[in-house]
C-alpha cells in the first residue's frame, strides 16, 4: 500500500500472488500499477481515512497494518510468522491504541520472538489463566453451597439447618475458595475443628453436607472429584445420642400439669399443650401452617416438603386437640403459620422455644426434650397395645417408595390411628387429672 497519503497519493492495497510473495501495491484505480516507495503512517493520514466497502488494509512496515472496516473501525494488527507459518496479533483500536503505540506493541513481540515466546501463545495463555480465574472466583465453596442449597426438594426447617451448618461450621474457613482447590487435608482440617469443640455429631454432619455439594460440583463439570470420599474413618464416630423423654405415667401427668401452669406466652403455652398430643417432630409443629388443618374434618395434613421421610402425613385431631386450635386461632388465625415467632408473624417460632419453655418449666436436657413427646407417645401407646404398625405410621417413620406426593401412603391405617389419638388423648387427660381409683390400661380397640 502506499502510505504517503500526505503528497495526495490515492489509498493502495497490498498486493500479493497467489503463493504468497509479496508484489506491490496498487490503487482503486489501477490495481496492479506498483507504487513509489510506501511511505510509513502518520496520525494526519490515519485520521483521513475513510471507510470502505470493504475492509482495507493500510500498511505502516514490519507487519504491522491498519484494518479499516466499513463500519468505520480503524484495527491495528501485526503480521508475522513462527516456524515458517504465518501469524497474525491483534494490537487494539485506533484511536485508543496510536500509531506510536501501535509500533512500541511491535517492537515488544519482536523481543518475544527474538527470545522463543511466540506473542499470540502468550497472550492466549494469559486470557485462558484469566478465564479459569474468573471460573473459580464465581465458583466458590459458598457459591456452589449456596446453589446446591436451593435446589434441593426438603423441607424447610431441614433447609435452615443445612444453612446453619455451613454458615456457622464451614463457611469460616471454606466460603471464599475456589472449590476446585480445595483439598481432601484442607477439608479434613476444618472438620477437625470442629471435632476438637466436642461436637462430634456436628462435625460428621458438615462432612456429609460438604460432600453433598462436591458431588454436586462434580455433577456440575466444576469439579473431578469429591475430596470427603477419602475421609472415611478420619474423624471420631459420634456417641449415640438418645432424646430425653419423660415415659412413666406418673410423670408424664406431671408433665402435663406443668404445661398447665405454663406463665409464658399464649401461642408458646398452645405449642406446649398440642405437642403430646399430635407428637410430629418439633420442627413440623413451629412450621405448621393453617391452611394445613381442616378442623372440621378432625384431620392435619403436612404436605411431603415438610416431612424428615419426604413423605406426605396426615395427624387425626383429636377433640382436645381441636380445641386447643380453635382458641389458638383466635390469636394466629389471620396469618399463615398457626405458631408464629414473636418478632415476626412472617416466620415460625424459633426452634429454641419449646426448648426454653420446659427449661422454664424445670426439665433439664437429661429429662425432656421437645422431641421427647414422640418416644413419651411411642412408649406408652406400644405398651397399652396398639397396633405397632399403626404407631410407626402416625409417627411417620416409614417411607413411601412409590409416590411421595400423594397421601394414599400416610392414610395407612388411618381409621385405627384415628381411634388411637382420641383414645391418646383422653388417656393424657386421665394422667392429668388422675382419680384415685383409677386403673390405667390398654385402651386399644
Amino acid at each position: 500500500m502506499c502510505a504517503n497519503v500526505s503528497r495526495g497519493c490515492t489509498p493502495f492495497l497490498e498486493i500479493a500472488s497467489p503463493s504468497g510473495v509479496y508484489l506491490g501495491v496498487g490503487s482503486l484505480r489501477t490495481p496492479f500499477a506498483p507504487c513509489d516507495t510506501p511511505m510509513p503512517l502518520t496520525d494526519i493520514a490515519i485520521r483521513k481515512l475513510k471507510p470502505a466497502e470493504r475492509p482495507t488494509k493500510y500498511a505502516d512496515g514490519a507487519g504491522l497494518y491498519l484494518l479499516v472496516n466499513p463500519g468505520g473501525s480503524k484495527l491495528w494488527r501485526w503480521k508475522y510468522r513462527v516456524a515458517g507459518r504465518e501469524k497474525l496479533l491483534a494490537l487494539g483500536a485506533y484511536p485508543t491504541v496510536s500509531l506510536a503505540a501501535a509500533r512500541d506493541s511491535v517492537i515488544d513481540a519482536k523481543r518475544k520472538l527474538a527470545s522463543g515466546v511466540d506473542p499470540g501463545a502468550e497472550r492466549q495463555a494469559v486470557k485462558v489463566a484469566e478465564s479459569r480465574s474468573r471460573v473459580a472466583d464465581a465458583n466458590t465453596f459458598r457459591n456452589v453451597a449456596t446453589t446446591w442449597v436451593h435446589r434441593q426438594d426438603v423441607a424447610e426447617v431441614t433447609a435452615l439447618k443445612t444453612q446453619w451448618i455451613f454458615e456457622t461450621f464451614l463457611f469460616p474457613d471454606l466460603a471464599d475458595r475456589p472449590i476446585a482447590e480445595i483439598s481432601a487435608r484442607e477439608l479434613l482440617g476444618v472438620l477437625r475443628k470442629i471435632e476438637e469443640t466436642g461436637k462430634l455429631e456436628t462435625a460428621k454432619r458438615a462432612k456429609v453436607k460438604a460432600g453433598q455439594v462436591f458431588r454436586f460440583a462434580v455433577l456440575e463439570g466444576i469439579v473431578d472429584n469429591d475430596p470427603s470420599a477419602s475421609l472415611r474413618g478420619a474423624l471420631k464416630p459420634p456417641k449415640p445420642r438418645h432424646h430425653a423423654a419423660v415415659t412413666d405415667p406418673e410423670k408424664v401427668g406431671e408433665l402435663l400439669r406443668a404445661i398447665d401452669g405454663f406463665s409464658g406466652q399464649p401461642v408458646t403455652l398452645a405449642a406446649l399443650r398440642l405437642a403430646p398430643l399430635v407428637f410430629v417432630r418439633p420442627g413440623e409443629l413451629r412450621h405448621a401452617e393453617w391452611d394445613e388443618f381442616d378442623l372440621d374434618g378432625a384431620i392435619w395434613r403436612i404436605p411431603a416438603i415438610k416431612m424428615k421421610m419426604k413423605a406426605a402425613h396426615l395427624v387425626p385431631l383429636s377433640p382436645q386437640a381441636i380445641t386447643i386450635l380453635r382458641e389458638l386461632r383466635r390469636l394466629t388465625g389471620n396469618g399463615k403459620f398457626v405458631f408464629p415467632g414473636l418478632r415476626s408473624g412472617m416466620r415460625p417460632m424459633s426452634e429454641n422455644t419449646i426448648t426454653a419453655a420446659l427449661r422454664r418449666l424445670g426439665y433439664t436436657g437429661d429429662e425432656m426434650t421437645g422431641h421427647g413427646f414422640r418416644s413419651m407417645a411411642a412408649t406408652r401407646l406400644n405398651e397399652m397395645g396398639w397396633n405397632s404398625d399403626a404407631i410407626e405410621r402416625q409417627l411417620a417413620h416409614a417411607e413411601s417408595n412409590k409416590v411421595r406426593e400423594a397421601y394414599t401412603h400416610a392414610a395407612q391405617y388411618l381409621d385405627e390411628r384415628k381411634r388411637m389419638m382420641v383414645a391418646w388423648a383422653d388417656y393424657l387427660d386421665g394422667l392429668r387429672n388422675p382419680q384415685p381409683t383409677s386403673q390405667y390400661v390398654s385402651v386399644a380397640a
